[in-house]
């Protein structure tokens, strides 16, 4: 280690970092000493949790090995079925406000009243909706695939045909489809498909396509 004695003729510079590169090498020297001498302070418990990932592996090991089986056929599931619309007939634009009316109060913790209940609101003075919604049939998917950008969403109303639920038309094309709900229809003031609904200001506007006009086919 460099000290004053040793730094005479030597550069100011020189010196000083000789004197911190001694420092550094002794604190290291320090610190790994410390470091085997360490013990413990204070009171310990072993993990009394079992590990999650385990528990997750134990469970699946006792699953029979045809589970898929009881679900039966994937187009039976009623979680799969969408809320059906009438198909558009004529190309028209219009306008929805979203209303919500809640159906219970809600309070502070200091139980200061925040809202009562029947309060209604428009959503949209709040948040905002940055993606459209493109609402089809499964039998117009094509024409969805199309015309939505990659961060709009792609809604599909209940189909009639084995494989028309989005989870199957998902994997067949490469992308995550959603199945409409009869609360979003409700919501959004849905009646027909195709329609392309976006946020404009505070209000929802709906497009509503008529594809047989523009395909020369009938619906």
């Amino acid at each position: 280690m460099a000290d004053k004695r040793n730094c005479r003729g030597w550069p100011a510079i020189a010196c000083q970092s000789a004197t911190i590169a001694g420092f550094v090498a002794g604190s290291v020297l320090i610190a790994t000493t410390a470091r085997a001498d360490s013990s413990t302070i204070g009171r310990t418990w072993p993990i009394a949790e079992p590990d999650a990932m385990s528990e997750i592996e134990a469970r699946a090991a006792r699953q029979p090995p045809n589970m898929s089986e009881k679900f039966g056929p994937r187009s039976g599931w009623s979680a799969l079925k969408g809320a059906t619309l009438g198909a558009t007939h004529e190309d028209r634009v219009r306008h929805v406000v979203p209303f919500y009316t809640l159906d219970t109060e809600i309070r502070l913790p200091d139980g200061k009243l925040l809202y009562p209940k029947g309060f209604t609101f428009n959503p949209l003075t709040y948040v905002s909706l940055p993606q459209k919604l493109v609402v089809v049939h499964p039998r117009d998917l094509g024409w969805a695939l199309k015309t939505a950008a990659l961060t709009d969403w792609i809604i599909l109303t209940g189909g009639s045909g084995p494989g028309d639920d989005a989870l199957s038309l998902g994997e067949r094309h490469g992308r995550a489809l959603f199945m409409l709900e009869e609360r979003v229809k409700e919501r959004l003031g849905l009646t027909v498909a195709p329609v392309i609904v976006r946020q404009v200001g505070q209000k929802l506007e709906l497009t509503e396509v008529s594809l047989s006009a523009r395909m020369g086919r009938g619906q």
